[in-house]
């Protein structure tokens, strides 16, 4: 194999990997894009409980601890 036939396959195989890189790149991309917009989509869920556990009225029902015993006790 003569020189220039052992570069032109390098550069072959190099431009292959770097296609390759390319497509791994714009994948890992979209997995990122989708994954963020997730991770949006469940802090918009968790900020909306926490302003409903905000929002709730506290029970009328004492604890367990603070109710008396029942008179058969």
């Amino acid at each position: 194999m003569s020189i220039q036939q052992h570069l032109e396959q390098r550069i072959a195989e190099l431009e292959m990997k770097v296609t390759f890189q390319e497509t791994v790149i714009e994948e890992l991309n979209q997995a990122l894009i989708e994954q963020q917009f997730i991770l949006d989509k469940m802090q918009l869920q968790l900020r909306y409980v926490v302003n409903k556990m905000k929002d709730m009225q506290p029970s009328n029902i004492a604890s367990q601890a603070e109710e008396t015993p029942p008179p058969h006790y």
